[in-house]
């Protein structure tokens, strides 16, 4: 019986898969491109070719099935709401049609509140969904991926400056995307759990936003600083730089949310919940290379 991913091409899917194999388990993924996953295939994944929110795609890929892992793609149009809860919907049909054991559901923090999250919004419908067709549900709930910083590597290589909107004193989980991924297949690969679960995902320490100025000084080896900018500052300069008015609006209510509690996490930090890359190693390893080959671009 196989575990399935729905999403092998993302950042944690891929990570995930490339787990799952190594410990010898049997995974479908289902991939719009067979190109993409070709090399999953050739270490023994077996592909369903198609679009996660197809029924029949959903259908093939969880026949016969042991366990499913959801990630809701990233936000993709001014419906992704309604759109992530009917994808959802439509797992989980077929979740209960063919008795998938278990699910892992990748959410996020904030997630508990529902609206007023930006692009979390969706996430507690998607939550929901899987809960009420299967016994055995674990819904991770990760906090800020590192990774998100790679969008500010022009910035910070051309001016030296993070600009966010977001109080310098707010302190929230950074974690980094290899860490969730190895939180996920160590779920996965655990037959002992039961039940609906919530498992926060929540790197080795909160960090303020204020700190990021002495930790990105020090990995980058050049001085960086850290500046607060108004939530309509930060709107109109996502739209300069391309990014359509609805989705410049949904990622503004994210980064109010950020400031006044909304996205904070509903679970407490624990042991469970630390994991261990911390945001000044991977600003080394991820982040320092990545914006000296942007500076040496700009050169």
């Amino acid at each position: 019986m196989s575990i399935v991913i729905n999403t092998p091409n993302g950042q944690i899917g891929r990570l995930l898969a490339l787990r799952l194999l190594e410990a010898g388990r049997p995974l479908t993924v289902i991939s719009r491109s067979a190109d993409k996953v070709a090399d999953l295939v050739k270490q023994g994944a077996r592909l369903v070719q198609g679009s996660t929110d197809d029924a029949a795609v959903l259908e093939r890929a969880l026949a016969g099935a042991e366990a499913l892992f959801w990630l809701t793609p990233p936000v993709n149009g001014p419906d992704f709401v309604a759109w992530s809860r009917e994808a959802a919907l439509t797992a989980a049909k077929a979740v209960k049609a063919h008795g998938v054991k278990r699910v892992v559901v990748l959410s996020s923090v904030g997630a508990q509140h529902g609206a007023g999250t930006g692009p979390v919004n969706s996430l507690k419908a998607v939550e929901e969904a899987f809960k009420a067709v299967c016994a055995d549900v674990t819904i991770l709930r990760p906090g800020f991926f590192m990774e998100n910083f790679l969008r500010d590597v022009g910035t910070l290589a051309k001016t030296g400056s993070l600009f966010m909107p977001v109080p310098r004193s707010k302190a929230v989980p950074f974690v980094a995307v290899a860490d969730i991924a190895a939180k996920a297949a160590e779920v996965l690969l655990d037959a002992g759990w039961k039940g609906h679960r919530y498992v926060g995902v929540h790197g080795p320490a909160d960090v303020t936003y204020a700190e990021l100025e002495a930790t990105f000084s020090e990995a980058l080896g050049r001085p960086i600083r850290y500046v607060q900018v108004s939530l309509e500052d930060a709107r109109k300069g996502m739209v300069g730089a391309g990014i359509p008015g609805w989705m410049a609006d949904v990622f503004a209510e994210m980064y109010g949310g950020i400031g006044d509690g909304r996205m904070d996490p509903a679970e407490p930090r624990s042991a469970q919940t630390t994991t261990p890359t911390s945001l000044a190693k991977w600003a080394r390893e991820v982040l320092k290379p990545a914006v000296e080959q942007a500076a040496s671009a700009a050169a």
